[in-house]
């Protein structure tokens, strides 16, 4: 009857707690290890242990899939589940295993050397009456683990050590795994000792760091969980042990330095990587010193060690990413026995417990991106740039207090004819490659230009998925560093020297198709400033045109505008912007369409290949075809040209029409601004000389000439041109409207009046006399009706203050008080 009632409780406590677990990891791992096994009978679970260790798991899918527990090989094992038994001529476990008091059911999960420990220290009466505990029992191979001299010296005094030792393995309550929640603390009935569980998501549950591998034995008075490990007593914090430990005292310095340490003595649940002595001694010297000097750069490199969540190695059975306190991540993994970190073996000692954390020491130190100069981001696929600005002597140009953003090819993007170029000319490529200021990638945006060590204006592009610089477009992988930021580019930079008119002339391959361009009167658009894409095609597609064919061509200019526009869109479409196998629609200046994509790292318009690409103009983008492009949708009402067209074009059939007609394309589609300049007489009294350039902070653009006590003016105005381009901000791209402004300079006294356009906002000292040097307008001066016009260089010196104006000689008189117009043209 006594043995009926023992089955029926013991039961109905199992399905009572089996229900109540269903939100706890391990107990939802230890379901999925019960279905693994199904077909091996009632009650089984399915366990991978590692090969040649006698470490067992209840699997996570991840790590059931591979085969493998921390890259090592794993095999599976079938085993009763915990709290079942076997029976004799039947499958699986169909029968409970027998409910007895703690101390019994020590014996009943194999947990003999603990059993022992507590008969001859006296504990058994205790745990063998009345009560509700928790034992965390350690297993027989945790006691032969334990450091022998503990180990004998708990065994040597039973009554006082063992005793104690074991009191602080109890709770005074019962705790099943659904109640031990991640980051909970429990009082052991040893002197209040504090006992720290975690529970992780993979379904490893610790205790100080100690594995539970047997959970939720019930007993009469409570439960018993075996845990891989005898727990040892938790006081200090990971402060009080940096303190203390002269293997670390160069974290200690560190971290004092940092201010980082007392961070270390709060409340929490840390784990910290701990480099040791020998760690910081491996550093280069000028390093260390310039990180230890610099606090930002000492604080990062101290909080890159430290995750804000506690991480016992049992609890490692693969890799996983994890934040630290400075903010970037670092990866922690395993490989057999060892704890990896970013990869690398280097955990020497694992699970130092401290009373808010964890402690694991390392032989290497992890230095953050955000603590390493800009030249140092650079990885292994960007190792042959990174080479070059050190070698050709660009690295130390790079100031540390200084503000940089290096936009750095891959390794595969430098041919061996670019490394075999005079090192003048590759240290000029390199310059292209590095910007005067620091930008991250959120601070990109389309249409924006970004100057160059070298004084390059480089252009950006950003597409939906790409963000291009010129030529090239980024790959995952930016980085920033304390000075500045490093992207990653598919292939090295070309900026722009000439429009798309001039490339065109200057090389042979398009002859025939420059030729249609100036005859139907479009070079003009081509030389121009302007944001184009052309899709240029190359002599061979003219091939079978007869002399007398393209005389029909050019004398129907409609037909040829049509024609030629169809080649020619609105922006700068760089084919590697484009997401590959994806089609982009883009409409022609002609009003038809053309579909682009690229596969296999080609460009297809239409889908005819592209046989070269990315060609950048100053105005553009050239993409290089062998076929004439024509819209499919477009008739022809002309025999004459239909038969041409179709010498040149085979791909497509192009539709008759009799006598329609192609539509008149006005040359409305790129704007002209007509800019006036009025210039004033000028009467020279004496020598003037300008001493002073005033930098505006406020207020409108002005700057003073000071010349015995007379000032001179300028004053800037203007009618507002509203411009609107896209901005990627915090990742996402946002439509952005900017004011572009007419300037209008009027110098007073002598005057000198003039217009140019340039975008507004900028009080810059050094961009306003780039601007000037390259807009001034030559100035008339008129002495004694001799006209004499004053040279750029003139007006240049005489901004500048390097030259004096020549003296007018108080004989002559100057004539002519109507101010001159004079009027040119400005395309935009």
């Amino acid at each position: 009857m006594k043995i009926f009632f023992l089955f029926t409780f013991s039961t109905f406590l199992l399905s009572a707690f089996e229900q109540a677990t269903a939100s706890a990891h391990y107990d939802k791992i230890l379901t999925h290890s019960r279905i693994r096994a199904r077909d091996q009978g009632p009650n089984v679970c399915a366990l991978q242990q590692v090969m040649g260790t006698k470490k067992k798991y209840f699997s996570t899918c991840r790590n059931w899939y591979q085969g493998a527990i921390c890259g090592k090989k794993a095999t599976v094992l079938y085993e009763c589940c915990p709290g079942y038994m076997k029976m004799d001529g039947t499958r699986g476990c169909p029968a409970v295993a027998p409910i007895d008091h703690v101390y019994g059911t020590l014996g009943i999960v194999g947990a003999t050397s603990t059993q022992q420990y507590s008969d001859i220290s006296k504990l058994r009466e205790e745990i063998e009456g009345r009560g509700s505990f928790t034992f965390f029992a350690p297993s027989n191979e945790a006691w032969e683990q334990l450091n022998s001299e503990i180990h004998r010296n708990l065994v040597d005094n039973v009554n006082i050590e063992l005793y104690n030792a074991l009191h602080h393995h109890m709770v005074n309550k019962r705790m099943l795994t659904k109640d031990l929640k991640n980051g909970m603390t429990l009082v052991s009935m040893y002197n209040d000792q504090k006992l720290l569980i975690n529970h992780y998501p993979n379904g490893v549950v610790t205790v100080n760091c100690a594995r539970i591998i047997h959970g939720n034995q019930i007993a009469t008075n409570g439960v018993v969980h075996v845990i891989d490990r005898v727990l040892t007593a938790v006081g200090n914090t990971i402060q009080d042990f940096i303190e203390v430990e002269d293997d670390l005292s160069s974290l200690r310095a560190a971290a004092i330095t940092s201010d980082v340490l007392d961070i270390l003595g709060r409340p929490g649940h840390y784990t910290l990587f701990a480099p040791t002595n020998e760690a910081f001694e491996r550093l280069p010297r000028g390093v260390l010193e310039r990180i230890m000097g610099d606090k930002v750069a000492s604080e990062a490199l101290v909080k890159f060690h430290i995750l804000n969540t506690l991480q016992c190695s049992e609890a490692i059975t693969g890799g996983a990413v994890y934040e630290t306190l400075e903010g970037n991540t670092v990866e922690v993994g395993c490989d057999g026995e060892s704890l990896t970190v970013n990869g690398v073996k280097m955990v020497k000692r694992k699970d130092i417990v401290t009373s808010n954390g964890v402690i694991h020491l390392i032989d290497e130190v992890l230095i953050p991106d955000s603590a390493k100069q800009v030249i140092e981001l650079g990885g292994a696929q960007q190792t042959t740039f990174t080479d070059l600005v050190a070698q050709l002597g660009l690295a130390s140009s790079l100031r540390p207090e200084g503000q940089y953003t290096l936009l750095a090819p891959l390794n595969g993007a430098f041919s061996d004819d670019t490394l075999r170029m005079d090192q003048r000319l590759l240290k000029t490529i390199l310059q292209n490659h590095i910007i005067k200021v620091k930008v991250g990638l959120n601070e990109l945006y389309n249409g924006q230009e970004l100057e160059t060590i070298g004084g390059k204006l480089l252009r950006v592009f950003v597409y939906r998925t790409a963000v291009c610089i010129e030529n090239s477009c980024m790959v995952r992988g930016s980085k920033e560093g304390r000075n500045g930021f490093i992207h990653i580019f598919r292939q090295i930079i070309n900026p722009a020297e000439k429009t798309l008119h001039e490339m065109l002339r200057n090389d042979k391959r398009f002859s025939v198709f420059l030729s249609l361009v100036k005859a139907a009167d479009l070079d003009d658009v081509l030389s121009r400033p302007g944001e184009w894409t052309l899709f240029v095609p190359t002599n061979d597609a003219f091939k079978g045109l007869t002399d007398d064919d393209k005389d029909i061509l050019i004398r129907d200019k409609n037909a040829l505008r049509n024609i030629l526009l169809y080649h020619l869109t609105q922006g700068v479409f760089i084919g590697s912007g484009f997401e590959p196998g994806v089609t982009n629609i883009l409409k022609t200046i002609q009003g038809g369409k053309l579909y682009l994509k690229t596969v296999n790292d080609t460009l297809l318009v239409n889908e005819l290949k592209s046989r070269e690409s990315d060609l950048m103009a100053t105005n553009g983008v050239i993409h290089v075809i062998d076929k004439l492009l024509y819209p499919a949708d477009l008739p022809v009402g002309n025999d004459q040209l239909l038969t041409i067209l179709k010498k040149l074009i085979k791909y497509i059939q192009i539709k008759f029409v009799r006598d329609s007609t192609f539509k008149e394309i006005p040359l409305t589609f790129y704007k002209i601004n007509i800019i006036e300049s009025n210039v004033q007489p000028i009467i020279r009294k004496e020598d003037p000389s300008i001493t002073q350039l005033t930098k505006l902070i406020e207020g409108e653009p002005e700057f003073k000439i000071v010349r015995e006590g007379e000032t001179i003016t300028k004053v800037i105005h203007g009618e507002p041109i509203i411009k609107t381009y896209t901005k990627i901000i915090d990742g996402r791209p946002v439509e952005v409207t900017e004011k572009k402004v007419t300037e209008e300079r009027i110098i007073q006294g002598p005057e000198i009046k003039y217009t140019r356009i340039t975008a507004g906002g900028s009080d810059n000292e050094e961009k306003l006399k780039k601007l000037l040097e390259e807009e001034v307008t030559k100035v008339t001066k008129f002495i004694e009706g001799d006209g004499h016009l004053l040279e750029d260089e003139e007006i240049k010196r005489l901004l500048q203050g390097e030259a004096p104006v020549r003296r007018v000689q108080p004989t002559r008189r100057t004539q002519g008080g109507a101010a001159r117009r004079r009027t040119r043209l400005a395309y935009s």
